[in-house]
Formats: C-alpha cells, structure tokens, sequence
C-alpha cells in the first residue's frame, strides 16, 4: 500500500524516487522562432526522451509527465489534432525501445474521449511494457486533478456504497485506493518549465507535501543540465512533512 505523506512521513533521498513534470512552453518556444506552435510540441518529444534517460541514469524509479490536460480541448482545433497525432506517432515508435530499456508505461486520464486507434495503441503499450520495472513512465492525457479525485469517489461508492451511509468510515487509504496513480508513490519533486508558476490541475491530492520547481526553460529546450540542476535544488531543500528543523 502507498501511504499518504498526511499520515506517515515517507522515506526520501539525494534522488527523488517520483518526479512529475509539466512540459510547457512548446508553443512559446516556436512562436519566438517564427514556427507553427505545432513544431514545438514535435520538438518537445525530443525533451521527453531526453529525461527520460536521465531518470533512468539517475535512478529516479516513477516518472510523472502532463502532456494533455482535460483543459488543453479549448485550444485551437488543429493543434489539438496534431497533439493527438503526436501522440499515436510516438506511441508507434517509442514503445519498442522503452520495452527494451525496461520502462513500464502508463497512461492515465480519461481515455474515453480519445479516437479507438489511440485507446487500442494505449492498451497495447501498456500490456507491452506491463513486466519492467526499471523506470515507470507515466503520461498523464485528458487528465485533471479535480477529474481525478471526483472519479476516485465514484469508484469508491460503486465498489463500498455502504459508506454513503457512514462517511465517517472513509479514510485516506480507503479514497486513495481508486485515484489514478494509486500505484505510485507521491511526488517528491514536481517541475514546471515555461516560466509559469501554477499547477493547473495536475495531481491535487498527490502534490500535498511535493517539493515544487519552477524554470523558465521551455520544455523543447530542457535537457540533461536543466534536470541535474532541479535534482541539485532538490537536494537542498529541507523536507520536514509538519516537523520543525530541529527535530530533522
């Protein structure tokens, strides 16, 4: 069971075990440029693959990365069309060479909304990767966090409805249970690239005690330095979980 960083105080290290990024900036990085906003999320995968293998390298074992929010729909129809075909293209070629590198990989979200090429693609990667354990990789698509916990309820009360009767039975373990990334430990250090310092949505109730860093790097532009860098502040912040510094 993952426990709550409300609850118990979770083991940490130089390296966090559970890193979740949001990768911004691609737009912005190919206006300046005088590109379509859809070249920067192409080059943006470049960035993806390169964490990717700086986590592995570092040891960090739970990947995190937003790549489509439950918000990202209201954007222009032919951006979010590339996105979606990004998406599949790099479904097609990546999955071979993370199954071989030893990254599981998980999508979560609600995945209804996506076209049935790109559920059966989700599956099969999924079900591909499903014995590695090295890095989990998780893609975070049509995902929010209020979507999230309010789909945590729903699929707490269809599994126990006694407990409409009797709230006052529903604990932390029991609600965390039906949340998204139940399987993963909590973050120990988010990352925002772009220059933006919010976390629009993204993992609510797993950020609680997270250690949050902003850069503004764009994300086609953030690699192997910019990410040592954000291990190198992480290291120095001092994780108390409620307790004061003389009790560390």
């Amino acid at each position: 069971m993952i426990l709550s960083s409300t609850q118990t105080i979770p083991e940490h290290s130089a390296v966090p075990r559970h890193l979740a990024i949001i990768m911004d900036g691609n737009g912005r990085w190919a206006t300046r440029r005088l590109l379509p906003r859809t070249a920067g999320h192409m080059r943006g995968v470049q960035s993806v693959r390169r964490v990717v293998e700086g986590c592995g390298k570092a040891g960090v074992k739970y990947l995190t990365l937003f790549a489509f929010s439950s918000e990202n729909w209201r954007r222009p129809s032919d951006e979010v069309s590339l996105l979606m075909r990004l998406f599949v293209q790099t479904l097609e070629k990546e999955v071979h060479k993370l199954e071989k590198q030893g990254v599981r990989l998980r999508v979560v979200g609600d995945l209804s909304r996506f076209e049935p090429k790109l559920q059966q693609l989700i599956k099969d990667a999924e079900e591909k990767t499903a014995h590695n354990d090295t890095l989990h990789l998780t893609i975070a698509a049509n995902y929010g966090g209020r979507w999230d916990i309010l789909n945590a309820t729903r699929q707490l009360l269809l599994a126990q409805p006694e407990l409409a009767q009797h709230p006052e039975k529903i604990t932390e373990a029991d609600f965390s249970e039906y949340l998204s990334m139940a399987f993963a430990p909590e973050p120990d250090l988010f990352i925002r690239t772009g220059g933006e310092q919010r976390i629009s949505n993204f993992l609510i109730w797993q950020l609680a005690y997270t250690e949050l860093y902003f850069t503004d790097v764009y994300w086609p532009d953030f690699g192997a330095k910019h990410l040592q860098t954000a291990f190198e502040w992480y290291q120095n912040r001092e994780r108390r979980f409620g307790r004061t510094s003389a009790q560390l």
